[in-house]
């Protein structure tokens, strides 16, 4: 049976995702209905992040757990995917989602049934996020897009044929603990129509066929779904015959995130000084003040606890960019919960635009590197583990912080670091929706920000980049490449050993540092696990200077004996030229 139709408004208004829906399947010859097919459009805060969802699948006949296995995937997948962290990007959550029920179809196909005849289905899933349609694909169900008059078939049927009648899938939900999902991405345009198909449909309508019926229908969409499942029963369709189709009514030109709406709903706060009561906030004193922004200390007055209160600056109060930044990091922080990262405080009685964050007593690590210019490698290995946990709550969510640095970490009394500010921070999920104020500039300080961010590119090894400076700095009290005022392209970048600085540092642990800030990031560390165990065992390929110019292991060493040779050479001409 198809997934509980929703309500479609009947007069679409602009910048808004809207469809038009039709669905109807019948069981045909067979005994029972196999075949299951759903849509699911969310409002509100879940439509701009995760969008529409919608799909089919064809539990395969021979499959005695076929018919559960079908309704499985389209249930699960839908409510599952919706349920996925709004930062992760449509890719990501499918594939992970499509994953999971596999691999429990399989688990549940050997358990409860004869293992050839287990929980097997076909699986067409469409996501329509912002301006895009992402498809995902295993099996034969089949997925047209209807533009313009023309039809395309936008799937790959998984079927070999052994003989002029006879043929298997080659690829569906089930059969395997491994499951491999094809993937492709469109543009949308309004006026699309995506028809969904089992092959009860396709194996007895040609796509000439299918054209002429959507578009003899007009903007009767049913009327289209009907004709169709009702011309394959009469051409003796012996198979179940689904049929689902889903219409772009309108799409959004601009889409924001459900925060990012206080831009205009909230005011800037008055002026603020020690004794001022905002909405429960008292301010005890003023922490920091940039051209940017201002950072208090407040107490909450009904509880007492300290935390931390964050303005922006009245400079930006025109500047919709800025404006959207700042609530950017009120997104982010209210999404990773980790005990290396600080925590940002919910505000339900918020008046003024502003965010609240926990407050954390202790000191940065930037002044604790001015005090400890050289840490011991044991405590320094201690502080990057901590900081690797906190970085990991944000690539798992498909984030990268890409402002890591001394300043933006805090060690509290009991020595646990956290990390802050995520105003830089980017989320792959929310690149994939259109805004007006896209902006993939990276703001991140020049020592500690990876090459490639100056062509706006980064990933989670511009993270590793950052982390790598700051393992250098704690070891050293140095930076790796210097410091400089003005971002630098990689190729102007020279890397000084960390021993030049700290000769009781072992090669291998130069090596590693070397590694983690490579200008190139197909040549840094992959993973923080992979950088962290370097930096604590020996790694072949690193303990050995020899691997190391002499004149990046030892500068002065390297000239010295160059100007000796000189010397040597012109002692041994003028001896020459003497005895001509």
């Amino acid at each position: 049976m198809p997934f509980a139709p929703f309500v479609v408004k009947p007069d679409p208004m602009p910048n808004e995702l809207l469809i038009d829906y039709a669905c109807r399947t019948e069981t045909g010859n067979k005994p029972e209905n196999a075949d299951a097919a759903g849509v699911m459009r969310p409002e509100g805060a879940t439509l701009r992040n995760k969008g529409v969802v919608a799909a089919i699948a064809d539990g395969m006949s021979s499959s005695e757990g076929g018919r559960e296995a079908a309704e499985v995937c389209i249930t699960g997948f839908i409510n599952d995917y919706l349920s996925t962290p709004d930062s992760w990007t449509v890719k990501t959550s499918a594939t992970k989602v499509l994953g999971a029920i596999n691999r429990w179809l399989f688990a549940q196909g050997q358990k409860r049934y004869d293992s050839a005849k287990g929980m097997v289905t076909t699986f067409t899933g469409l996501v329509i996020k912002s301006t895009t349609a992402h498809i995902f694909h295993v099996g034969d169900a089949r997925l047209y897009l209807f533009r313009d008059g023309l039809l395309e078939q936008l799937t790959r049927d998984h079927r070999i044929w052994v003989a002029k009648d006879r043929d298997f899938l080659s690829r569906a939900m089930g059969v395997d603990v491994h499951v491999d999902v094809d993937y492709r991405s469109l543009a949308v345009e309004p006026g699309d129509i995506f028809l969904f198909t089992t092959d009860g449909v396709t194996g007895f309508l040609t796509d000439n066929r299918l054209r002429e019926l959507l578009a003899g229908q007009g903007d009767n969409l049913q009327g289209a779904v009907n004709a169709i499942v009702e011309a394959a029963l009469r051409q003796g369709s012996g198979d179940n015959v689904t049929c689902q189709a889903l219409k772009v009514l309108s799409l959004p030109t601009r889409t924001e995130d459900d925060i990012l709406q206080q831009i205009t709903e909230l005011p800037f706060p008055p002026p603020l000084s020690a004794g001022v009561r905002i909405d429960d906030y008292e301010i005890l004193r003023e922490l920091h003040a940039s051209a940017r922004s201002e950072v208090f200390l407040a107490r909450e007055v009904h509880t007492g606890d300290k935390v931390i209160l964050k303005t922006p600056s009245l400079n930006f109060q025109d500047d919709a960019a800025y404006l959207e930044g700042f609530l950017h990091e009120e997104w982010v922080g209210r999404r990773i919960h980790n005990p290396h990262v600080a925590r940002l405080l919910e505000t339900p009685k918020r008046r003024f635009l502003y965010n609240v964050a926990e407050y954390i007593e202790g000191q940065t690590l930037r002044q604790w590197i001015e005090d400890h210019p050289q840490t011991h490698i044991n405590t320094a290995r201690e502080y990057l583990t901590q900081i690797i946990e906190g970085l990991r709550a944000f690539h798992r969510l498909e984030m990268v912080h890409l402002d890591l640095k001394p300043d933006n970490i805090l060690i509290d009394r009991d020595g646990v670091l956290k990390i802050i500010d995520f105003g830089s921070t980017r989320v792959a999920g929310a690149r994939e929706i259109s805004s007006s104020f896209d902006d993939d500039s990276v703001q991140g300080t020049v020592d500690y920000t990876a090459p490639e961010c100056i062509d706006g590119e980064y990933s989670n090894r511009s993270d590793i980049f950052s982390l790598g400076v700051i393992a250098y700095e704690l070891l050293t009290g140095r930076l790796p490449y210097g410091h400089s005022d003005r971002p630098r392209p990689a190729h102007r970048l020279r890397y000084t050993p960390a021993r030049q600085h700290n000769d009781k540092l072992q090669p291998w642990v130069d090596g590693a540092l070397r590694k983690a800030v490579h200008p190139n990031p197909a040549r840094r560390y992959d993973t923080l696990s992979e950088f962290l165990y370097d930096l604590s065992h020996p790694n072949p390929r690193f303990s050995g200077e020899s691997t190391q110019p002499l004149v990046e292991r030892n500068p002065v060493a390297f000239w010295k004996g160059l100007s000796a040779l000189l010397v040597l050479g012109n002692l041994i001409l003028l001896y020459l030229l003497s005895r001509a």
